[in-house]
C-alpha cells in the first residue's frame, strides 16, 4: 500500500520512540489515509486520501 495522499502528497514521517531510559529506536508516523472513490478527470478512481484533505473538501467523491 502506498502511504502517500493522492491530493496533497503527504507521506510517512520518521522519528524515534523514546523508552523510559531514553533509549532511541526508529519509528514511523503514518498519515491517516482512507481509500475513497474520487473523480480523477472524468473517471472515478479508488485512491488513498488523507482525512485532512477529505475534511477540507479538496477532493470530490464519486457517487
Amino acid at each position: 500500500m502506498s502511504k502517500v495522499c493522492h491530493s496533497c502528497g503527504k507521506g510517512p514521517a520518521f522519528g524515534q520512540s523514546r523508552s523510559h531510559s531514553m533509549r532511541a529506536t526508529k519509528r514511523r508516523f503514518d498519515p491517516n489515509l482512507q481509500k475513497v472513490r474520487i473523480l480523477v478527470g472524468a473517471a472515478p478512481r479508488r485512491v488513498y486520501v488523507c482525512t485532512r484533505c477529505l475534511k477540507a473538501g479538496k477532493v470530490t467523491k464519486a457517487v
